[in-house]
């Protein structure tokens, strides 16, 4: 028997003091398109959310966020629902949340919390689990005081007059410990990932990372183009764990695709730590493809965000495509339009500030993709391609093969002891096979 779903409500707060009307170089979502997106992150994590209660107020409240009479508000509706939990959509302090906990006599969360249950959920391989692992850690240990000081050593002897270690310091240490030890672990991850990336790169192929907002279409893109079967769903963070293929372009070469976890707005800053060695596939990349969800109303928004953690980890000057998905969702008006129209009224002043060839497709039924194939392979810089006549001895058969493999034939022709071949190969291809170049 499948058990109940968690009864939940979720809770936002709009500030409307001088520290809400900053300058800021984004626009901020609403408090009602940030609580959506907290609320399809709670069904993400199989929640049920029974209802949702917005605050207005000058500035934060330091006890409680949102302020005693707001607090009984939500104790009184949280009763009426029969709810089981209370998530708030912003990041609560050790005291805010000690004092919720208090007040309202419920499981209490913040956004953090939340993505990262999920994060711990969806993770796969072991990387994965170390590192959601240290990152929930890392949130925990500021959040301890308040557990009681139950005393964990007391007894007779030498050494131990006095109060003894509370049971707060114990866990303190215990945490502090299993943090080096995580840290270790990924450290070790991190140079396995090196030792590969540099395996890779000894074979000159471009490396391609799929990077956006989360439930973009990322990894069904990643399916489309290299015929993997990796999971798609619509939930958030479905894809944690980096995959990497090899796909082909039009030109013949090839190179290596590889798929990200999604980013989001307020992306836990212990997350980006955690996942560092992760992201490091973003950061070697040598073209980005920024995948868009163009039918959301928050489009704009969600490539502002992805910009910005790009930034953060020191990738925003890689090259991209930007990749407008899910255009089968589009009005047949909108599809007519050309790209560069269609582009700045959907995205509006991220469009300029991207300033990136695009592309409109849609991974789910595969229209357009062979349009981004042909974009891609014009934007890879490193090995690139050009014309070559290639002379080559009958008994070269492996370099025949090659050149069918990795490059793409323009002609061939048959002589009493050679075939000549004309192909557009890529630069490596090309320096393999010198000896048989032959000039035009």
């Amino acid at each position: 028997m499948e058990s109940a779903r968690e009864r939940t409500l979720v809770v936002g707060l709009e500030l409307t003091g001088p520290q809400a009307k900053a300058p800021r170089p984004e626009r901020d979502p609403d408090v009602e398109e940030s609580l959506d997106e907290l609320a399809t992150l709670a069904e993400s994590a199989g929640a049920e959310v029974v209802g949702r209660i917005t605050q207005m107020r000058p500035k934060i409240d330091a006890a409680t966020l949102l302020g005693s009479g707001k607090v009984e508000e939500v104790k009184t509706r949280a009763a009426a629902d029969d709810a089981d939990s209370v998530i708030f959509d912003h990041e609560l302090t050790p005291t805010q949340l000690r004092n919720l906990e208090r007040r309202l006599q419920l499981k209490i969360l913040d956004r953090t919390q939340l993505i990262l249950d999920i994060f711990a959920r969806r993770a796969r391989t072991r990387e994965g689990q170390l590192q959601v692992e240290l990152a929930q850690l890392n949130y925990l240990l500021p959040r301890l005081a308040g557990r009681g000081t139950q005393m964990s050593r007391l007894g007779g002897g030498i050494g131990t007059r006095g109060p003894g270690e509370t049971q707060l310091e114990t866990d303190r240490r215990r945490i502090g410990r299993r943090i080096a030890k995580l840290k270790s672990e990924i450290e070790r991850v991190r140079a396995t990932r090196g030792v590969q990336r540099s395996q890779r790169q000894a074979v000159p192929l471009s490396t391609v990372s799929l990077v956006g907002y989360t439930n973009a279409g990322k990894s069904t893109l990643f399916n489309r183009l290299t015929g993997a079967d990796v999971l798609t769903d619509s939930k958030m963070f479905a894809t944690l764990d980096p995959t990497v293929r090899q796909i082909r372009l039009p030109s013949g070469r090839r190179v290596l695709l590889s798929d990200t976890v999604g980013f989001i707005r307020n992306l836990p800053t212990t997350l980006i730590e955690a996942f560092r060695a992760t992201l490091e596939e973003v950061t070697a990349a040598a073209l980005l493809l920024h995948v868009v969800d163009i039918t959301s109303p928050l489009a704009s928004e969600q490539a502002l965000h992805v910009m910005k953690v790009l930034a953060e980890i020191g990738a925003e000057t890689t090259p991209q495509i930007l990749v407008l998905n899910k255009s089968d969702r589009l009005s047949e008006a909108d599809r007519m339009q050309d790209l560069p129209t269609l582009t700045h009224r959907l995205l509006g002043e991220t469009a300029r500030q991207n300033a990136t060839p695009s592309a409109l497709i849609s991974a789910q039924t595969g229209s357009g993709v062979g349009t981004l194939l042909e974009l891609i392979d014009q934007k890879l810089v490193q090995d690139p391609i050009a014309r070559q006549r290639f002379r080559l001895p009958l008994s070269e058969g492996r370099a025949l093969h090659l050149l069918h493999d990795r490059a793409a034939i323009v002609s061939k022709c048959y002589q009493d002891k050679y075939c000549e071949v004309v192909a557009d190969a890529p630069q490596s291809i090309r320096d393999r096979l010198a000896e048989f170049a032959i000039s035009e």
